[in-house]
């Protein structure tokens, strides 16, 4: 399963810098779905990875099968293995 999401970088001033993900998107690039009210959008994520590992956990996927990356990037963040 492939996700997009776009991010804003999150407000508790902790280091390591964390973000909270502002919307998600499934799909293929031009029919993508919007799911970004299936997770908790106020999470403080640490990683990209931290990500992947929760979306295969909350869509009950091996997580070698869920492919993650930033919106407007050429290629996942999380490669798929």
């Amino acid at each position: 399963m492939h996700f997009e999401f776009t991010a804003r970088r999150s407000e508790t001033g902790m280091e390591p810098a964390r973000f909270q993900v502002e919307r998600l998107f499934t799909g293929r690039p031009g029919e993508l779905i919007d799911v970004s009210h299936l997770i908790d959008r106020s999470y403080d994520y640490h990683s990209v990875r931290e990500l992947h590992w929760h979306l295969a956990e909350r869509f009950g996927l091996p997580v070698q099968h869920v492919a993650v990356r930033r919106a407007g990037c050429a290629r996942p963040a999380v490669a798929r293995t």
